[in-house]
């Protein structure tokens, strides 16, 4: 396979919005490799014996991504958080599923550094969708800060470059929600986020 520069992605992307199909082809062979790379990711921290598979998980996305409006992609960094959102959206109504086949069968997830120290917090998948629906009424930016960060593994670069906001901010987002989630989530009562 032949190396693509780093704008390739934002070219055909737009390509594909002015509606040439032949873009959506070349496009899909370029990002398969890393999209399935991200379906991974999410599927380690799922429990061990998960019935998805990071190439079903991908091919479940595309589905769904087919359905929105090429135009609603902006860049690589975008598609990757349309992406990411799309994924955990998957697996949330997979769970949701799962859950009301076999009652109290919500699946775990680990968080890694949420609690600012490098530590571990095993929660179930719900648990974390609610604790980000909480999270995006009191701060819908830095949900979704969480959103790209953790789902998309964005850089805080290419999150700045998709909100429009600095790296600064990013930080400062990224730590508070942080902070929110882990007590969120530890059952305490969480702080509003302190992002401005």
């Amino acid at each position: 396979m032949q190396a693509r520069a780093p704008g390739d992605v934002t070219r055909l992307l737009q390509d594909w919005g002015r509606g040439n199909e032949d873009a959506l082809r070349e496009l899909t062979a370029l990002i398969y490799r890393e999209l399935r790379c991200v379906a991974a990711a999410h599927l380690r921290r799922e429990r061990p014996n998960h019935t998805l598979q990071p190439t079903a998980l991908v091919h479940e996305m595309y589905l769904r991504f087919l359905d929105k409006a090429p135009s609603e992609t902006h860049n690589r960094a975008h598609f990757f958080a349309i992406a990411a959102n799309q994924m955990r959206q998957i697996l949330v109504d997979h769970a949701r599923a799962r859950k009301a086949a076999k009652r109290g069968g919500g699946r775990q997830v680990t968080l890694k550094d949420y609690a600012g120290a490098g530590g571990l917090l095993e929660i179930d998948v719900l648990a974390l969708d609610d604790s980000l629906e909480m999270l995006t009424k009191l701060d819908a930016r830095a949900a979704r800060v969480v959103e790209l960060r953790f789902f998309a593994g964005l850089t805080e670069q290419e999150i700045a470059a998709v909100l429009g906001i600095s790296e600064i901010t990013v930080k400062r987002d990224w730590r508070a929600a942080r902070a929110f989630l882990y007590d969120y989530l530890r059952g305490a009562s969480p702080a509003r986020p302190a992002t401005a």
